[in-house]
């Protein structure tokens, strides 16, 4: 686990190879086609290297829940431990990780004909005349969703409208069965912030110098996201880096202010991921710079026990 550009990824590649091990994917990025350079996707020749799970497996126009998230990581990391493999997690999207360790509470499935019927109620009145809505209904969900967060207001509203109660209440009950393995959870941060906001710079220059305004282009080019009515409701399109790109190349920013505007929503969810991290309590941390030996410690002492 870790903060956005904490250098995770690399990590769970060294690891992998040293473990004979496969990595799972928690990333809500990772899981789009077409979002490769600016989600620092592992490039072909890392993919060829150590067999990867939970990417690329949902369209950029598709909705991607952590729900359905859950379902397909706990069936790959229960094939990857029946070949004798060891499951890495890597990631840094907290709600994929607690939806996969703790499970999720059992509300109402997805109803697709409602999902439309809300979507083209959007359409008319507005995400946020939909999100007053919600607010009326239920305020304590209402409270925690943004406005603009279109995929989450619809979930809301289609669980409250199959049930007839409100999804805070549901969030609120027992959740279901935690991951059946030993976990081992391991932060990987640097030490001081500011370490963290100059690689968070650096990479999104290196991002734009690997051609990121071009894989935006092509995102935009894509008839299903050209013919959406709010494209940048779209979950995929809400990573950071995609939205403030888009904007630039919808005419509404400069290359100046684009750079700028990313790097600040990439700090700013670093700091989110920040505050979910203080919460794992039973998480490890280590900077994997200077305390690489301490960090293989821990990893050794674990696998020593057992992983099952």
């Amino acid at each position: 686990m870790g903060p956005t550009a904490s250098g995770k990824s690399a990590y769970a590649l060294a690891l992998a190879r040293q473990l004979d091990g496969e990595i799972v994917s928690v990333d809500s990025a990772l899981v789009y086609r077409g979002l490769d350079i600016g989600a620092a996707k592992p490039s072909r020749e890392e993919l060829a290297q150590v067999p990867h799970h939970l990417i690329d497996v949902a369209k950029p126009w598709q909705p991607y829940s952590a729900a359905e998230f859950a379902q397909a990581a706990r069936a790959a990391i229960a094939d990857i431990v029946d070949r004798g493999k060891t499951p890495l997690l890597a990631g840094g999207t907290g709600l994929y990780f607690r939806a996969l360790l703790e499970g999720l509470s059992d509300m109402p499935q997805a109803d697709p004909a409602l999902r439309a019927q809300i979507t083209e109620e959007a359409q008319v009145r507005g995400w946020a005349a939909l999100h007053a809505e919600l607010m009326r209904i239920d305020p304590v969900a209402g409270a925690r969703i943004h406005a603009t967060d279109a995929q989450r207001i619809q979930r809301a509203l289609e669980v409250y409208r199959l049930s007839g109660r409100p999804i805070s209440d549901w969030q609120q009950q027992g959740r279901g069965a935690r991951l059946p393995l030993k976990v081992l959870k391991l932060v990987l941060a640097p030490p001081r912030r500011e370490i963290l906001h100059a690689r968070i710079e650096a990479r999104f220059d290196a991002m734009l110098d690997g051609g990121l305004l071009d894989e935006v282009r092509a995102l935009r080019a894509l008839p299903q996201l050209a013919q959406h009515s709010e494209p940048l409701t779209l979950p995929a399109l809400r990573a950071v880096g995609y939205r403030q790109v888009w904007e630039h190349l919808a005419g509404l920013t400069t290359a100046v202010e684009c750079r700028m505007r990313a790097i600040a929503a990439t700090r700013q969810l670093a700091k989110r991921q920040y505050t979910w991290l203080r919460g794992e309590l039973d998480a490890r941390w280590f900077d994997p710079v200077t305390q690489a030996q301490a960090l293989q410690a821990a990893v050794v002492a674990f696998m020593g026990r057992g992983a099952r």
